[in-house]
């Protein structure tokens, strides 16, 4: 491995964590000791290599596996102190504003979750579908991310972090075309098709000249490490695990487009259409666009056929597809964004948080990539299709796991890959889906020769 350049520094945050309470002080330099030390400095690591291209957590950790952080308590407040951090994170001795912000919302996110919302059952019942909802609120509400009486405008991208060049570049294009529409942004924060939209709209926002745009980045502990946020990202929330980060997708957007990608975001797709496929949710209005350029129709052509085949044709109705064609995906959005306020205020729904959707309990549980939890999946056609969905979301969420997250990495060393059964005619779908992914370079970035972490048996 080779040597890394590293600076050490102390600093202080500008922002309301800049004026606590002696008590809250204590609190945090408290929890910073605890079990929670460990997340606290891979996040915080992540942050600090704002813009890697490495997405293997265990190599980033080996690579800084002397960097250290901690919480120092003075009379004016709290200070962290980093010791041999990413020196591309500072300009000169100071650090990166932009990473400063960032480096504390995570110390925010991860510290609240901890001490208001994890341990306290008697306030959050995180076993009830309510209960989770009412987390995930809390969490996004305590990072500031909601605006009262702000009109819909909040459009999730999804996309692969290992795309291609073309393909970034349209991201950028889409980007562009929601910004000059006042669009504002929301991703998983880290490469690829998550950065190209942001990016494009800075463009759109600065021609304009609309100074407020948002580039809100959500992502959990597992995989911020493999996706560190890219530069533009301006808002980090940093949710407790995958289910509840997909649940602040979702409660927060109002609309969504996916761009092309790999193992996660097709678990982002099924994630979505299996909650879109619930009776409870069928009168919900929802955009949902898949784009690409034209050198890459075949992504959605193969991912359409397979929700076809898996989920039936009441699935295909849910989103568009539109290939090549980046102002038309912001025009549709536009007017969809007039039906979303509409039906917000027919049922006097928040314009920040889409209460009124239902996320069952098979969305919400935190699923752990073991191979035993993979092997006793159910993946056969005969259920209901929102059910199907949802233990194949958790199939692609463990590859996900196996590709790029610590744990994940850890028990493929030790076990092997993960042994995936089910319906024979699904698992050969599964694996020619899975086989096109590996084959376009989809799986991880710079590898030449992927190693699949998972076996398909039929």
């Amino acid at each position: 491995m080779k040597k890394h350049h590293s600076i050490s520094a102390s600093v202080i945050p500008q922002s309301r964590l800049h004026i606590l309470s002696s008590k809250e002080m204590k609190q945090l330099s408290k929890a910073s000791k605890s079990n929670l030390y460990d997340i606290l400095r891979r996040c915080a690591l992540a942050v600090l290599n704002c813009g890697s291209h490495i997405d293997d957590t265990t190599k980033i950790l080996e690579k800084y596996n002397d960097f250290d952080i901690s919480v120092v308590l003075q009379s004016r407040g709290i200070v962290l102190e980093v010791a041999n951090a990413p020196k591309h994170a500072f300009v000169g001795d100071e650090m990166i504003t932009g990473i400063r912000e960032l480096l504390f919302s995570v110390l925010r996110d991860i510290l609240f979750a901890n001490s208001e919302v994890l341990t306290k059952k008697e306030r959050f019942d995180l076993s009830t579908t309510s209960g989770t909802t009412n987390a995930v609120f809390h969490i996004l509400r305590n990072a500031q991310c909601f605006i009262p009486g702000k009109l819909p405008n909040m459009i999730v991208c999804w996309g692969g972090h290992s795309i291609q060049r073309n393909e970034y570049e349209y991201t950028k294009k889409v980007g562009y075309h929601l910004g000059l529409r006042g669009m504002d942004i929301c991703t998983g924060c880290g490469p690829g098709a998550m950065k190209g939209p942001m990016k494009g709209a800075t463009i759109g926002h600065t021609k304009q000249r609309h100074k407020d745009g948002r580039y809100v980045g959500i992502t959990e502990p597992g995989i911020i490490a493999a996706e560190s946020p890219n530069p533009i990202v301006n808002e980090l929330v940093v949710m407790p695990d995958i289910e509840k980060r997909l649940e602040a997708f979702v409660r927060t957007a109002h609309g969504i487009i996916v761009f092309p990608g790999g193992v996660g975001t097709a678990e982002e797709i099924l994630y979505l259409l299996g909650l879109l496929l619930h009776p409870d949710n069928e009168d919900i209005s929802f955009p949902l666009i898949f784009t690409a350029p034209e050198e890459s129709a075949d992504y959605f052509t193969r991912i359409d056929e397979f929700i076809r085949f898996t989920l039936g044709y009441e699935a295909c109705k849910l989103y568009k597809i539109i290939v090549g064609d980046a102002e038309k995906v912001a025009t549709i959005l536009a007017e969809d964004m007039k039906e979303v306020t509409e039906q917000r205020e027919k049922i006097q729904d928040a314009y920040y948080f889409n209460w009124s959707l239902n996320i069952s309990r098979e969305f919400q549980e935190p699923f752990a990539p073991t191979h035993e939890n993979i092997a006793s999946l159910s993946l056969y056609r005969d259920q209901t299709p929102y059910k199907l969905a949802a233990n194949l979301r958790r199939v692609f969420s463990a590859i996900v796991a196996g590709n790029v997250k610590e744990e994940g990495l850890l028990a493929i060393k030790e076990y092997g890959p993960y042994k995936i059964s089910g319906d024979k005619e699904l698992m050969q779908a599964l694996d020619a889906l899975l086989t096109s992914f590996t084959e376009q370079g989809r799986m991880k970035i710079d590898t030449e020769v992927y190693n699949p972490c998972y076996e398909v048996i039929d």
